[in-house]
C-alpha cells in the first residue's frame, strides 16, 4: 500500500546513485492501470519498459515486502537486465501449491474487507497485524506515513492484493541458489518470521548477505532509516 513517496527519504540518503522510484500497479500515480499490468510477470515487463524508456540497461532493484517479492522477481527473470538486487523483508514466495491455495483465500478475504469497509478502516485493521507491532511507535512518522497510504485508491488495491499477493506468486525458492550477482537481504530485528526467511535464502546463495537492521520490525527503512540507508550505501559502494 505505499508508493514512491516511501523511497523519497531513501534516495536522498544515496546521492551518489540514480533512484528510480516506482509506483507499482494499484498504488500512487499508477492506481488506474488496467487489470492486465497487475500480475507479476506484467508488472516486470511494465519496469523494464520504464527503464528502457529512461535509457536505463541494467538497475539494481530495491523492493520492500510485495516490491521485493517483485524485485526477486525481475533478478531471476530477467536477469540480463540488473547487476545487484536489495530485498527487504520479501520472500521467494510459498512452497506448495496448498499453502498458495490458503494465501490465495486469504488475499481475498483481505480484498473483500477493503471493498465492503472501506480504505480507512481497512489500514486500521491492516496495521494492527502482529507483522506491524513495531511501526507505530513514533506516532508523528506512522501518521504521515498512513496519510500518505490513503492517497491510494480502492479499487487498484484491491486488484493488487488479488493478483500480485503471495498466493498469486510461483514459488521462487529453487531459483535462489541461482543467482549470479551480488544481493543483499535486509531484515528488521523485530520482525524474527522474516529474518529467518531471509536467512535461509541466504544460505542457498553464495551471492547473498543478510543485514539486520537494529530495532527495527517489518518495514526497516521506513523505522530505522539511517540504518537502512547506510546498510544499502555499503552495499552499493561494494558493487561499483
Amino acid at each position: 500500500m505505499g508508493s514512491g513517496r516511501d523511497w523519497m527519504e531513501t534516495a536522498e540518503a544515496l546521492p551518489e546513485s540514480r533512484c528510480i522510484l516506482m509506483d507499482l500497479p494499484g498504488h500512487g500515480l499508477s492506481a488506474d492501470c488496467p487489470i492486465d499490468f497487475h500480475p507479476m510477470p506484467q508488472v516486470a515487463l511494465a519496469l523494464l519498459a520504464v527503464l528502457d524508456d529512461l535509457g536505463i540497461g541494467q538497475c539494481i532493484p530495491v523492493g520492500y515486502s510485495m516490491g521485493a517479492r517483485l524485485a526477486l522477481y525481475l533478478a531471476l527473470t530477467h536477469a540480463d537486465r540488473c547487476c545487484a538486487l536489495v530485498v527487504e523483508s520479501g520472500s521467494p514466495g510459498l512452497d506448495t501449491e496448498e499453502e498458495r491455495d490458503n494465501r490465495r483465500k486469504w488475499d481475498e478475504s483481505k480484498a473483500l474487507e477493503l471493498e465492503r469497509r472501506g480504505l480507512d478502516a481497512f489500514l486500521e485493521d491492516w496495521y494492527r497485524q502482529p507483522l506491524f507491532h513495531s511501526i507505530g511507535r513514533n506516532e508523528t512518522r506512522f501518521a504521515a506515513m498512513m496519510q500518505r497510504r490513503r492517497l491510494n485508491e480502492l479499487p487498484g488495491l484491491a486488484r493488487s492484493l488479488r493478483l500480485m499477493g503471495t498466493g498469486s506468486q510461483p514459488s521462487l525458492w529453487s531459483q535462489v541458489a541461482g543467482i549470479r550477482f551480488p544481493w543483499l537481504a535486509v531484515a528488521g530485528e523485530l520482525d524474527p518470521r522474516y529474518r529467518k526467511t531471509l536467512q535461509d535464502m541466504v544460505s542457498l546463495s553464495e551471492k547473498g548477505r543478510l543485514v539486520t537492521i537494529p530495532d527495527a520490525g517489518h518495514n526497516t527503512h521506513f523505522e530505522n532509516p539511517e540504518a537502512f540507508s547506510r546498510a544499502l550505501r555499503e552495499f552499493l559502494g561494494s558493487c561499483r
